[in-house]
């Protein structure tokens, strides 16, 4: 009898395992016949299931924001003021900051290698925040996605200071920072909910 493969779990399985890949050597650097040989698949089979080396990226980027989004809401306090949603999405990235630094790192150099093609891939990226910001402007329940945008920003430098030789457990450090981003949510929050009234 034919074994029977579930298609989307192998395609799965398949963007999980390039992901290693990329982030040892980078987006730039990493061609689909080195990925088939780490993966141990033949290069058809994975032209079978992705069109292109941009097409595994873009897939990979929107499975592990998609996972990213629903480990978080699963966790995440459903109840309790905007202070407490905040310190929830802290604590989220700094439960695993080494991982969120590789990750954006490679998104920078898959934009800086998109940027010699059409841009297309590089369009993708903003899809993925727009889908994030989104995302999380219903959970913090702040009245203006700009808002939500400054919040993203503002984690993807603490997550960049780890380029800076950041001790990933100076906890005062980064509750100084978390301080300061709540203030300044609330400061932003307060002034657009007095100019709609």
């Amino acid at each position: 009898m034919p074994k029977v493969v579930d298609h989307d779990q192998y395609r799965k399985e398949l963007l999980q395992g390039s992901m290693a890949l990329f982030a040892e050597r980078g987006y730039g650097s990493v061609t689909m016949r080195q990925i088939a040989k780490e993966l141990g698949v033949a290069t058809g089979t994975l032209y079978r299931y992705f069109p292109s080396k941009e097409g595994l990226f873009v897939q990979l980027v929107h499975e592990l924001r998609e996972q990213a989004l629903s480990k978080f809401f699963a966790q995440a306090p459903q109840e309790g003021a905007v202070e407490d949603r905040l310190r929830a999405m802290m604590d989220f990235v700094l439960e695993d900051i080494q991982y969120y630094h590789q990750q954006l790192l490679l998104w920078v150099d898959f934009y800086q290698q998109s940027l010699r093609g059409n841009g297309a891939e590089a369009r993708f990226l903003r899809q993925m925040w727009d889908r994030a910001v989104q995302a999380l402007a219903g959970y913090l329940q702040v009245s203006n996605p700009r808002v939500v945008d400054f919040i993203l920003v503002f984690i993807d430098g603490l997550v960049l200071q780890l380029m800076y030789d950041r001790d990933v457990h100076d906890t005062e450090w980064f509750e100084e920072q978390f301080q300061l981003l709540t203030q300044v949510v609330i400061h932003l929050e307060q002034r657009c909910l007095a100019a709609q009234n």
